[in-house]
């Protein structure tokens, strides 16, 4: 290769390099903000899905499924846990029922008496959030 040509090349490619890294300091680009609260900022922004009406709730990637249930009165409901951790019912109302640490594959059962809202969370996980709306 010509000598010339080489550091012609050379150059070329370092200040293309210079270029294309520049200062190394990341700049921030404005963004257009996001709408202003509503009047009840303590809502919650992903309000829960309507009940489902069924007797069975399963328990897998550290979720309650579904989230919340309706049932009738004297219906036995049956939570199945299918996630590798270990998971508990634990009724937040109701004399504060606890079921016991189910490993996978376990299974708790109960027979909900009263018509109500019964919320309840994994006492081991309590971000884990469900929720029993029994009628008559």
């Amino acid at each position: 290769m010509v000598p010339g040509l080489r550091l012609a090349l050379t150059w070329t490619v370092l200040l293309l390099l210079a270029a294309c890294g520049g200062s190394g300091a990341a700049q921030a680009t404005p963004t257009q903000s996001a709408a202003a609260p509503t009047a009840n900022a303590s809502a919650n922004p992903n309000p829960p899905a309507a009940p489902v009406a069924t007797d069975h709730v399963t328990i897998k990637d550290f979720r309650f499924m579904p989230a919340a249930i309706t049932a009738k009165a004297g219906t036995t409901v049956t939570w199945i846990n299918q996630d590798a951790d270990v998971h508990t019912v634990a009724f937040q109302a109701e004399s504060g029922l606890v079921s016991k640490p189910m490993q996978q594959g376990e299974s708790f059962t109960h027979t909900f008496a009263s018509a109500g809202t019964f919320p309840y969370i994994c006492s081991i996980h309590p971000s884990m959030h469900g929720m029993a709306v029994v009628t008559t």
